[in-house]
């Protein structure tokens, strides 16, 4: 016998309840003495005022525990953990006189031994120690030093004369209190004017040209952020000004107050020193001037290694540049000097530098390349030698992947691939590929149990941009890491959905004008989808079958209809024979064989267009182009945005063919390439996210997105592949995917799609204990029809009126980060539904019973 479902609701519940009680249970004070405080809280006082920045906190030496919604939740498992299970299993054992004996009987002295080592009584408490918090005690030398940090944080801020102080301040709970440093700030030191001195002659000049752009002006407060960051600005200056060796320890400030004026007058003088360059041993008399270097030289070594003898070597002039080479030249010279921004005669820049090494390695086909400067004895003139070391001509790599999904039940893919550099001899890359996934499906009411996917690419990569005829350089320099892509690809499905068969090639280019933009243009995207076995569609789309299988319910007793049926378990109902019985009730009812009501008729060829839709053959020939703003630092940066922007247009080369040269036309009247209405559409996509670190381990991420695609001309509706679904683990996650909308409507089909969405998501991220973190979020959104062949009201997109029919799912989530990943499961709650009744959409499935259960990998945005 089964345990109903409500009983084991509750064992879980009493489960829950049980852990939860223990944790509750815990002793706060348990590793507290006496005679010490635990610290709850920290305050800074800055002239009465409360300090909430977290530059600032971050100061201060000693935090208190952390805690999970209010709960020291880490400090009450640290708690639980047996402060000398070495002592207590010893004590245990030796308890009793014989239990060691028989143990060891039982056993063996060694295995007794390592029994004391094991996870149950040794590894447990040190596990809980490791994802737990010891007690954070006020400790007073701690606090001195928190007043000497703040201290020279203020003085850094213009402060000099800041004293600082702390106070312990009780808590009404027994053992604890909070910590309250008190800054009495002064009156700050404010630049009265500014001077130079400087040693080079050429170093003044440039100063002088840029001098407005510093970020020290008399009147502001001194802030010693601001003479670091003018100094590094002054290096990058000077750097990129042709002084290829100037030293950021040059740059010096002396700050002077006169000391003729009032005690209180705190208005300081400020004066730039430049020295001139010192090496080591150098003295201040002996210093050596700065001077703008050109380049006299730029030699370029090709597929060089360290055991190369220079002299052997064979060398080729290209333009400027000088190649040298063994044996042969395997690279066109222009491949090689395209990459190169070093060139002769002109004025040393760093960024010139370091845009070499970009482009170099853009290239796929040497490795980090070594830059080699050297002066000549004037120190006005450089010789650059650019090593280039080839990356192996051919790699081969080959993964192995798990999948799952709510088609799959087990899918085991393989795939390998093959790299070929310097192609063409322009250090092209070639990249072949196949790809095969085998495995068993989830749907055991199909006929088959095996499904297969098989694959293969093939792509080429150009380090530059190539357009036949014209020259694009002066619009996309080189030094935008421009690349031109050309794929082919295909696919072949058995047993997944309609067995669908891909063809796809792309034409496009990419380019990144800076650190934070990437542009991406594709010229043209094709891709053909051919469905293998239309007849299967009733077997895939089980929504569809049973709302048509239903109406086909009240035409059971109809002569001409009975040889669409076929009987089941249950001699009173007949199911419709899929595909013969579903297409020849269909066509009776529509061609109106028989009589059928205006709702039934407007049913059946509802279902009717949609599996039209779904097993129609598609061809897309698109144009897109795809704009990315990213202002993220690193990995670590919790404080950023991102925002992209696609327009797609597909369709609109095959119309202007067509005013050409006329196309077949089906019965719809639809142009026809190859047998296929080729579609035609227009497609917009808003994509943003922001984060922002509210703490320094808690994160509040907010994402938005909206996107349209219309069809005109030869389409009605947009392809499947290329539609919107709303629900899954990186959408609205109190809905699974496919399942929420269009609109109001119940999401009566098994993969519910539309041409417009609307997304918005909040997520507060916080940790919990070690690696693994918690999560609450908020997710809205939906997606609707519009201005396509779906008539439906309650699916379709009529205004401002419309947005009522945003669904929102909150809940809760954890994350386990193994560094290079993140796992993370999320349960979701229907809070507004829809699909509901106007007056019962709020919070009628908030329940764990109608909530969803979604796994994912890394963070949804």
């Amino acid at each position: 016998m089964k345990t109903p479902w409500c009983f084991k609701m509750s064992y879980a519940k009493i489960g829950l309840f049980l852990v939860a009680a223990t944790i509750a249970s815990c002793n706060t004070l348990k590793r507290v003495d006496e005679d010490e405080l635990l610290l709850t809280k920290n305050t800074i006082l800055a002239d009465g005022e409360k300090v909430v920045d977290e530059d600032i906190e971050s100061l201060i030496v000693q935090e208190p525990n952390s805690t999970l919604l209010g709960y020291p939740l880490r400090l009450n498992l640290y708690n639980l953990a047996k402060p000398h299970p070495d002592s207590t299993y010893q004590a245990w054992l030796h308890r009793k006189e014989k239990r060691e004996q028989r143990l060891a009987n039982l056993l063996s002295r060694k295995q007794v031994a390592r029994l004391g080592e094991s996870f149950l009584v040794k590894g447990y408490s040190e596990w809980l120690k490791n994802i737990g918090e010891a007690p954070v005690t006020i400790d007073t030398s701690k606090a001195k030093k928190t007043l000497q940090r703040l201290t020279a944080y203020y003085g850094s801020k213009g402060y000099f004369n800041n004293s600082a102080s702390y106070e312990v301040v009780p808590s009404r709970k027994r053992q604890r209190a909070a910590l309250a440093y008190l800054i009495d700030l002064g009156s700050p030191y404010i630049i009265d004017s500014l001077s130079s001195d400087i040693a080079s002659v050429a170093i003044d000049s440039i100063y002088r040209l840029h001098r407005a752009a510093s970020l020290i002006k008399e009147g502001n407060q001194f802030d010693l952020e601001d003479f670091n960051m003018e100094r590094e600005r002054l290096t990058q200056l000077f750097r990129n000004s042709g002084v290829f060796d100037f030293q950021e320890s040059s740059i010096t400030y002396d700050i002077v107050r006169d000391t003729t004026r009032a005690n209180e007058d705190t208005r300081m003088e400020v004066e730039l020193n430049i020295e001139n360059l010192r090496r080591r041993g150098d003295t201040l008399a002996n210093g050596t001037e700065y001077k703008v270097h050109r380049f006299e030289k730029v030699n370029i070594f090709a597929d060089y290694t360290f055991q190369d003898n220079i002299s052997n070597l064979q060398s080729t002039d290209y333009e400027t540049y000088t190649i040298y080479y063994k044996d042969k030249l395997r690279y066109k010279p222009k491949a090689l000097t395209d990459a190169i921004f070093l060139a002769k005669d002109s004025i040393y820049r760093d960024i010139d530098r370091l845009r070499t090494y970009r482009q170099i390695t853009n290239l796929n086909t040497f490795k980090y390349p070594n830059i080699e400067f050297i002066q000549d004895s004037t120190r006005t003139r450089l010789i650059s030698n650019i090593y280039l070391s080839a990356r192996p001509k051919f790699s081969l790599g080959m993964d192995l992947d798990i999948t799952h999904s709510n088609i799959q039940q087990l899918g085991i893919g393989f795939s390998t691939s093959l790299i070929t550099r310097n192609v063409f001899g322009g250090a092209e890359t070639l990249s072949l590929s196949a790809r095969g996934t085998f495995g068993l499906l989830s749907d055991q009411s199909l006929t088959e149990d095996f499904f297969s996917e098989i694959g293969g690419d093939i792509n080429l990569i150009f380090p530059r941009i190539w357009f036949p005829l014209v020259s694009t350089k002066k619009i996309i320099p080189y030094y935008m890491l421009p690349q031109t892509r050309l794929s082919a690809g295909t696919s072949f499905q058995q047993n997944i959905g309609l067995d669908k068969q891909t063809f796809n090639t792309v034409y496009g280019y990419s380019w990144t004008p800076s650190n934070l933009v990437k542009n991406s243009l594709e010229l043209l995207n094709i891709q053909f989808v051919r469905n293998v076995n239309p007849s299967r569609f009733y077997y895939v789309y089980t929504s569809s079958y049973s709302s048509l299988d239903a109406i086909a319910d009240d035409f059971e007793n109809e002569p001409a209809l009975a040889e669409f049926y076929e009987e089941t378990d249950d001699p009173d109902d007949l199911n419709l024979i899929i595909p013969e019985g579903t297409t020849g009730f269909t066509n009776a009812i529509l061609d109106r064989q028989v009589s059928a009501t205006d709702t039934q008729f407007t049913e059946v060829n509802r279902i009717e267009e949609r599996r039209l839709r779904l097993t129609e053959n598609n061809l897309i020939f698109t144009s897109n182009f795809t704009y990315t703003r990213n202002n993220k630092a690193d990995l670590n940066d919790n404080e950023f945005y991102q925002f992209r922007l696609k327009l797609e247009s597909a369709g609109n080369l095959l119309s202007g063919i067509a005013n050409i040269i006329p196309f077949e036309r089906n019965d719809d009247l639809q142009q026809l390439v190859f047998g296929v209405p080729y579609s035609q559409y227009i497609k917009t996509e808003f994509d943003f996210i922001h984060h922002w670190e509210i703490s320094r381990s808690n994160v509040l991420a907010f994402h938005s997105f909206f996107g349209i695609a219309v069809p005109y001309g030869n389409s009605n509706s947009i392809p499947f592949v290329r539609s919107y679904f709303a629900g899954g683990s990186n959408d609205n996650r109190a809905w699974n995917p496919y399942s929420l909308g269009p609109g109001r409507t119940q999401g009566l089909d098994d993969f519910n799609e539309a041409n417009m969405k609307i997304a918005l998501n909040l997520e507060y991220r916080f940790p919990i204990a070690g690696d693994i973190k918690g999560a609450i979020f908020a997710d809205a959104g939906n997606i609707w029809n519009i201005w396509d062949n779906v008539d439906d009201p309650d699916a379709t997109f009529k205004g401002i009126s419309s947005l009522k029919d945003i669904a929102l799912g909150t809940g809760f989530g954890l994350r386990y980060d193994f560094t290079y990943f993140v796992f993370r499961v999320d349960y979701g709650f229907k809070t507004y539904n829809p699909a509901e009744e106007l007056s019962r959409r709020w919070f009628r499935d908030y329940n764990f019973a109608n909530g969803e259960f979604q796994i994912g990998i890394n963070y949804p945005f």
